[in-house]
């Protein structure tokens, strides 16, 4: 059983900063590429970024390249996403994911099997 447990999210007026922690727990030991996805009121769930299971590659929707940054703990399965330069666009519940098919950083949500809770960011105007 794999389980993902997030934490970091909040309310932070437009230009500020958050950042997500996310921590993953399973019965079996394996490292798992990891990733953000989030979702806004009445939007489907979009890619927001992944990091490979070492660590040596990331991708980033475009929205959000040179804002955010995806990066884990050295052989472990946590993983933080640094965001910068928040916009009120950014609202949204931000979900953990981790893949068991992969050990890229991938886009589509097709890869992804685990699912955190989510947690929420608000960015005010």
């Amino acid at each position: 059983q794999v389980q993902l447990v997030e934490s970091g999210g909040g309310l932070v007026q437009a230009g500020g900063s958050l950042r997500l922690s996310c921590t993953l727990s399973a019965q079996t030991f394996g490292r798992y590429p990891m990733g953000w996805f989030r979702q806004a009121p009445g939007k489907e769930r979009e890619f927001v970024a992944a990091i490979t299971f070492s660590g040596d590659g990331s991708a980033y929707a475009d929205s959000v390249k040179g804002r955010f940054t995806i990066s884990r703990v050295d052989g472990k399965n946590t993983v933080y996403l640094q965001m910068n330069g928040l916009k009120p666009e950014d609202t949204a519940v931000y979900y953990c994911v981790a893949s068991p098919t992969t050990t890229q950083a991938m886009t589509s949500i097709s890869y992804y099997h685990y699912w955190g809770q989510g947690t929420q960011v608000t960015v005010s105007s």
